[in-house]
């Protein structure tokens, strides 16, 4: 068996995962039910900010802030609540989405295109000072 390319598994996490487009995802910032997770790295969201209230998890520390037996777990993931990932432009939250997905986060969603496609439509943005 071949290395299986990036494009493959973009493919792959987007025909298993459910996604939301900002204009919808807009409407939810605030709702209770939702919590957005951010997967970019701090120099990120430095430099653009992010989606008022969402959690900020770094793409590199996802199966361990999921994963309830690990000591970086961080309770929100154990909360049924409708998780919304996304990313700067929709491709690491993708398989983002797929890893929360198959660690068991049952309610999980990426945001299409991303942190960008949010700004275009004109979602509401949090500095980070």
């Amino acid at each position: 068996m071949g290395q299986k390319t990036l494009k493959e598994m973009l493919k792959e996490a987007n025909s298993s995962i459910q996604s939301i487009n900002p204009n919808k995802a807009i409407d939810l910032v605030g709702n209770n039910e939702f919590i957005f997770i951010d997967l970019r790295d701090k120099s990120e969201l430095l430099k653009s900010g992010k989606i008022p209230g969402a959690m900020s998890c770094p793409r590199g520390m996802l199966e361990f802030f999921i994963d309830s037996k690990s000591p970086y777990h961080k309770e929100i993931f154990s909360q049924k609540k409708n998780f919304i990932f996304y990313c700067a432009s929709g491709f690491r939250s993708a398989l983002g989405t797929q890893t929360a997905s198959i660690m068991g986060v049952s309610k999980v969603s990426n945001l299409s295109g991303g942190f960008s496609e949010w700004v275009k439509s004109g979602g509401a943005v949090e500095q980070i000072k």
